[in-house]
Formats: structure tokens, sequence, C-alpha cells
């Protein structure tokens, strides 16, 4: 399913003006959710999240900083609801076990990092993290779910889309109100140039803005010469599109998928006839790999993207005021 395109024209009257009651009654159910006491971790807690349904790219920010509390010796572990998975109780995510469809396509990524827990409940993932040695933890997602207290709660935004329409759901994209996610924010993290104007609007509510920009992994420069096909199942796949362009490579064909799709075997059949067709290589993002079976990836060359800070200090002044709150 496609979001309408209403959620995402600031401009759009009549729909978000029909829809606002239930948009009222959704907001009004996440104001009073938040006000239940989390679990408070005897570690601490850092959460990266989002306002808007669909992808923001909060798990390549997780990655990022995950790999910078473990330069600092810092047992880090990652909770994750595991989206499209089946587990839905508090479970060690194993590589050698699971599957895409056991504990989602974020959880695998993560898992080749640092030690992943899915379940809905992040209390209890919490619980089990620590029982089992974390000294820190960081949440990909969460940031609506008041089940476990969080020391840092680092809101990630796409700089493309900002808030969309700027209205609750139904009548917009958003989860909650603006006002009320910011008040709990610790820090804003705008990904990429901020074409909505989000940080003049919304910039100074909250106590500090880091900036972001996606950067395509280095392996894309042996693409530039070759004949390619691009697909990606994401919240936004034209940012995986534009970042090979940007990069140089510029694909015969670009497919997009919906977000978290497990491909059906007509798709993998679909796309190898593709590929033979055009002469090819079918190239596609390290969260759609993991979802197709391990013989089909072997036909696949897969491009991953970082986060290229504006300030370098930003991350690691982030860290540091997380660890210094509740000292390691």
């Amino acid at each position: 399913m496609q979001p309408p395109r209403f959620w995402s024209d600031p401009q759009a009257k009549v729909f978000p003006w029909l829809l606002s009651p239930l948009a009222a009654l959704v907001a009004a159910c996440a104001e009073k959710r938040q006000k239940k006491a989390g679990w408070k971790a005897p570690v601490p807690v850092l959460c990266c999240g989002n306002l808007t349904t669909g992808g923001t790219g909060k798990t390549t920010v997780v990655l990022d900083l995950v790999a910078r509390l473990k330069k600092r010796k810092i047992a880090v572990h990652a909770l994750t609801r595991g989206y499209g998975g089946r587990i839905k109780t508090a479970t060690q995510v194993d590589l050698a076990r699971h599957s895409a469809r056991d504990v989602g396509d974020e959880a695998l990524l993560l898992a080749q990092q640092c030690p992943t827990w899915v379940g809905g409940d992040r209390a209890e993932s919490a619980r089990a993290a620590v029982a089992a040695g974390a000294t820190c933890l960081i949440m990909d997602d969460g940031f609506q779910n008041p089940g476990l207290h969080k020391d840092i709660s680092l809101l990630v935004v796409d700089g493309v889309v900002g808030l969309g329409n700027g209205h609750v759901l139904p009548a917009g994209p958003l989860r909650e109100s603006p006002a009320a996610a910011l008040a709990r924010a610790s820090a804003i993290l705008l990904i990429g140039p901020d074409q909505t104007g989000f940080l003049a609007q919304y910039g100074g509510m909250v106590p500090d803005v880091v900036r972001a920009d996606l950067q395509t992994a280095p392996e894309v420069q042996a693409l530039k010469e070759a004949r390619c096909i691009a697909f990606a199942g994401l919240g936004r796949p034209s940012k995986f599109f534009d970042g090979l362009r940007q990069a140089g490579v510029n694909p015969v064909r670009c497919l997009a998928f919906p977000d978290h799709y497990f491909y059906k075997d007509r798709d993998m059949t679909h796309l190898a006839t593709l590929a033979r067709q055009a002469d090819a290589q079918l190239v596609t993002t390290p969260k759609d790999t993991v979802r197709f079976p391990p013989v089909f990836r072997k036909q696949l060359t897969t491009v991953g993207v970082g986060l290229l800070w504006q300030s370098e200090a930003a991350p690691e002044a982030l860290l540091d005021q997380l660890l210094n709150q509740r000292p390691v």
C-alpha cells in the first residue's frame, strides 16, 4: 500500500479537514499513552525514533552509533520491534537460525554488528539484554513506546519529506502531534537537504539540531561502468536510486517495492529475467538483500549507505551526554 498523496502536500485542505476528528483522537490517545511511566534500565538507553510513518533512515543512524559505542569498548545491545517478523516476544537474533520472516530485515542488519533483541515489549527486551551483559542499549524505533525509559531520544527526520502535511494519522503521516513529540526529543537529526523548511518551522522547539547526509558505500565505485537494474523496498526507494546516480551509477531501470516487502518467487523470476534481457546486474540495498533466500542473494550486488555527519563532533557529543548521564 502506498500513502495517499495528500499526506505529502502541505497545501492539501479537504481530506485533512474531513479526517481531522479521527486525527484528534489518534493524537489524544498518543498523548495519553506517554503518561505511563516506563521501566528504567540500570544502563543508559538511547532511542532513535521518528515522527512519521515509513522510513527516515533510523537503522542507518543506529548502525553508525553502534559502531561508535563499540569503538569506546561499550557492550552495546540493540532493541527493535522486529517489524514484519513472526517472533513477538523478547528474543535475541541468531543469524545462523533466524530469517527476515522470523525477526524482520532491520534486526538482521543490526545483529551483524552487535547483539540484537526483537520483541514488542521493549522493557522485556531490555531486561533480557541487560541480563546477557549489555552495558548500554540503543533502540531502533520505539519513540512512541512508553514501556522503556529513554535517557536520550534522537528524533530522525528525512529532510526531503520533512513532516509531510503536518497532520496526524489518518489526516497525515504523523504518529503524534509535532509539539508533543518535539517536547520529548533530546535532539533532532535532519538527514539530507531541508527541502520542506522543517528547521524554520520546528528547529527552535528542541534543545539541539544536528545534520547529516547519506553517503553511498565505497563498493558503488565498481558499478560506474556497469549496466545495472536497481530495485529497493524501502519507505522511500528514490533515496537509494538518487544515491546511485549521485555516485555516478546510472541504472538502466529502477523498480520500487513497498517497505519491508517480502519478495515472492515470481518477483525473483521477474528480476532475473529483466537482468538477463538487459545484460545487467541486479543492484539493491542490504535491507532488501536479507529478505531473499541465500541462493538468490548470489545474483545480487548489494550497495549500502552510511552517514556523513556535517559535524563529526555531533554524534560523539550525543554519546558523551548519554554516558555521562548514566555512567557505564
